[in-house]
């Protein structure tokens, strides 16, 4: 657990650093939407994996522990693309204006909560906010799925003894 709280406080921390001053040249632009949406591929894609592994019997993969840090980055990544739309398009978020702001909304969305202070308005928020609903439903709903069917088992094969 100690080694969970440690590894959010990087991720959190390095989130509070990662340079997002909108750059003329395109190409900086570029690289950081690809690194973005690289890295939120591949918290999808490891979640998926470990569903397969699963299915394919095999109980080693997904702990409760790394689901929580595959959900911390995740979020993580959304709220940094949140407020690099929000810098780099001054009309598509309101209220979202800093860093902090960012991670409120897209720790309010991922809960589901939506307060309405901040909102995308914009069609490019839209679109992002799509794709991070999408995945809080898919990638997060099937991880959180694989662990109840975990405990499940755990508990069945408790009573067979």
């Amino acid at each position: 657990m100690r080694r969970l709280a440690w590894q959010t406080v990087l991720i959190i921390g390095a989130y509070y650093v990662v340079p997002v001053q909108p750059d003329p040249r395109l190409w900086v632009q570029v690289l950081r939407t690809v690194a973005v949406l690289a890295g939120i591929a591949l918290v999808g894609w490891s979640v998926v994996r470990e569903v397969r592994r699963e299915s394919a019997g095999d109980q080693g993969g997904l702990t409760t522990a790394r689901l929580a840090l595959v959900t911390v980055l995740g979020v993580v990544l959304f709220a940094l693309a949140d407020y690099w739309v929000a810098i780099w398009r001054e009309d598509e978020f309101v209220g979202l204006e800093t860093r902090t702001d960012a991670l409120y909304f897209a720790v309010s969305t991922l809960a589901t909560v939506g307060f309405g202070d901040v909102h995308a308005q914009g069609q490019v928020a839209r679109a992002l906010v799509l794709v991070q609903m999408a995945f809080n439903v898919v990638v997060l709903a099937t991880a959180a799925t694989l662990l109840s069917g975990r405990l499940k088992g755990a508990q069945a094969r408790r009573r067979a003894r």
